[in-house]
């Protein structure tokens, strides 16, 4: 009999239900306890992990009667956590299995609550399973565990898509999607969908078969010192340009990049302002909130001007030598960006909002300084 306690985030049934890929009404699940475990939160991640000691008890649910078919979700599913199943005994006497960390190596930070967890991650991790889920049968469980970062971050942007601001004089139609399916992923992901949706003339269209480009949102931040009125701006070389065949791959932008599963868009652009070009800013003020390109990909962008001390000396290369990263900063005077704007020497787009944006706020912003 395939029976399964668990302790950690699998007790959440929303996330239990993916996983399993069924219904939690048609599992046999009863409360259950652990004698002389506790659950630990790790550094490693939002997720907990379990660990020997002798007087605590682990809560959790005990599962009952699992198929061959779901013990191999579930050995997808965690595996790619590195946990593996171990045979216990409940309080209670009934024999069950436990996934264990498969790692000695975790960091425990204190005991885990599925209260906080709930709070904080649940919804991000039952979207992000559905994708890890998708994979189930066609990726190793190793190599969806290595687009983990991506695939928590492509959740963000989806819990994002449903807070957006615009939509002001749209029509909100309705839309069936026929089939969707995932024709690549890895760092960034590529969907086929067939579709029909509502007609602006009445009914419904015949169907459509579209390309996605699934990326996730983006934090981008111009830093701009109100005293020297002078910004800052970054090079490194880009995809986009070198697929386009440009004749000039690196490119000059303002900081930029993904947010991750935990943080919020402020958060990420002060944390690329330090990664990207060593800067501390002091103020954010948002510029926008827009799609990239919004015919063909999910890319959106949240778009600041961030007040910073830019004096000479503090320009260098940088960036994360993790991502290969190769960043180098730029410091020029307000003039001189509109200027590119006007000549059309700026090409990207992020830049050319955020300068227009400070064109219009400068003299505001100066006042003070």
């Amino acid at each position: 009999m395939n029976n399964l306690f668990f302790y950690g985030s699998l007790r959440h049934l929303p996330l239990l239900e993916v996983v399993l890929g069924m219904p939690a009404a048609d599992l046999d699940i009863s409360q259950a306890t652990l004698p002389d475990h506790a659950a630990m939160s790790v550094d490693e991640g939002p997720f907990p992990t379990i660990l020997a000691q002798t007087g605590a008890a682990a809560s959790g649910i005990l599962v009952h009667g699992l198929s061959d078919v779901q013990i191999a979700r579930l050995d997808f599913y965690e595996g790619g956590f590195a946990f593996d199943l171990r045979q216990v005994t409940l309080a209670d006497g009934q024999g069950a299995r436990v996934y264990f960390p498969a790692t000695d190596r975790l960091t425990t930070t204190g005991p885990w609550s599925l209260a906080t967890w709930q709070a904080d991650w649940a919804a991000l991790s039952v979207i992000a399973a559905r994708e890890v889920m998708g994979y189930f049968g066609e990726r190793d469980a190793s190599e969806v565990a290595s687009m983990f970062p991506m695939i928590r971050s492509r959740a963000v942007a989806q819990m994002n898509a449903a807070r957006s601001k615009h939509g002001v004089m749209t029509t909100q139609g309705k839309v069936e999607i026929l089939d969707r399916t995932r024709v690549y992923a890895d760092f960034f992901a590529f969907d086929e969908v067939t579709l029909r949706h509502e007609q602006f003339s009445g009914g419904m269209t015949d169907p459509l078969l579209r390309g996605i480009f699934i990326a996730a949102d983006a934090a981008i931040v111009l830093p701009y010192d109100p005293v020297r009125d002078r910004v800052m701006l970054v090079e490194q070389i880009r995809m986009g340009p070198l697929g386009r065949g440009d004749r000039s791959l690196w490119q000059l932008e303002p900081v930029a990049g993904r947010i991750d599963a935990g943080e919020t868009a402020e958060q990420a652009a002060l944390r690329e302002a330090q990664e990207e070009a060593n800067l501390t800013l002091t103020r954010l003020l948002p510029v926008a909130e827009t799609y990239a390109s919004p015919g063909n990909a999910t890319e959106f962008h949240y778009i600041y001007v961030g007040l910073a001390d830019l004096p000479d000396n503090i320009t260098g290369v940088s960036g994360k030598a993790e991502e290969s990263e190769d960043i180098r900063s730029h410091i020029i005077s307000f003039d001189a960006l509109m200027q590119m704007v006007d000549t059309m020497q700026a090409a990207n787009a992020p830049l050319v909002v955020a300068a227009l944006w400070l064109a219009r706020h400068r003299d505001r912003l100066r006042k003070p300084a």
